[in-house]
């Protein structure tokens, strides 16, 4: 499953590359780049996310791929404000992870969360807020089979070529389904991002969730490249990609958790024209 995904995500990148080659990254692929740092941003995005850890499980020999499916669409529903609609679908194969060793694949919960923002800054700030929801969606063992809801939140500010700021949400389950146990989550996601003229941004943030009922952090810390393509009159694909290339160190996490993985993410760019935030 990992390498038909993956294939997909790089035979896009490399569409993406193929139709980029006779044109550096000007202004126009610099601000894209911009953008998409931009959670609120008017892009609709379509991005890849191959995530690879390793070191998990009883055994410590485990092993996990996931693709995060998640994309992003904004709508204008009034003269100030737009809403913005940014989904998450996990699809996951492991080995070497649960007590028995069993290879498991499949999908995980879904998220999908809903920002309320201003078409404008607030003072120089960028932010949006709405509900998240949690659903069901995992096969067995791979996720919470609960539904589940609460707060998210994002506020950011852009200087130049920095973009710095926070998302955030909390996601308790609302059904408390048969033995599993309940949901009761907060996810930070702190984030720095420098965005160069030929459109390269270098991003660092977290993405840090504490269980409150196990009161376990699991806290992946990354450093990431991405280098925005546009694709030539005539070229492979009519629209921008962004190629990003990461590393990820664990410095908390559970019982069993991971040490470190590596991530490769491929996001298709659809600009509206429409200004978000």
């Amino acid at each position: 499953m990992k390498s038909g995904w993956l294939a997909i995500s790089l035979a896009l990148a490399a569409a993406a590359a193929h139709a980029a080659r006779a044109q550096a990254p000007d202004a126009s692929a610099a601000e894209l780049a911009k953008k998409l740092a931009n959670p609120v941003s008017d892009l609709i995005s379509v991005p890849f996310q191959n995530n690879w850890d390793w070191d998990l499980g009883p055994s410590g020999d485990g092993f996990q791929y996931k693709l995060n499916f998640q994309p992003v669409i904004p709508v204008s529903i009034s003269r100030d404000w737009n809403l913005i609609s940014r989904t998450i679908v996990p699809v996951i194969d492991q080995q070497d992870v649960t007590a028995n060793g069993q290879d498991q694949s499949g999908f995980g919960d879904t998220s999908a969360s809903l920002f309320f923002s201003p078409k404008n800054p607030t003072n120089g700030w960028i932010w949006g807020v709405g509900p998240i929801f949690l659903l069901p969606t995992a096969t067995d063992g791979l996720g919470s089979n609960q539904w589940g809801a609460g707060p998210t939140a994002v506020v950011l500010r852009q200087q130049g070529p920095w973009t710095y700021g926070m998302l955030a949400n909390q996601v308790w389950s609302i059904n408390g389904a048969g033995n599993h146990p309940d949901v009761n989550a907060l996810f930070l996601q702190p984030f720095l991002n420098y965005t160069t003229a030929k459109a390269t941004s270098f991003t660092l943030n977290t993405e840090s969730t504490y269980d409150w009922e196990a009161e376990q952090w699991t806290a992946p810390i990354n450093l990431m490249v991405a280098q925005m393509l546009k694709p030539t009159p005539g070229g492979g694909i009519p629209f921008p990609v962004q190629a990003q290339l990461g590393l990820r160190y664990y410095v908390d996490k559970p019982p069993n958790g991971p040490d470190w993985g590596i991530r490769i993410n491929i996001v298709a760019l659809f600009p509206t024209g429409k200004r978000a935030g």
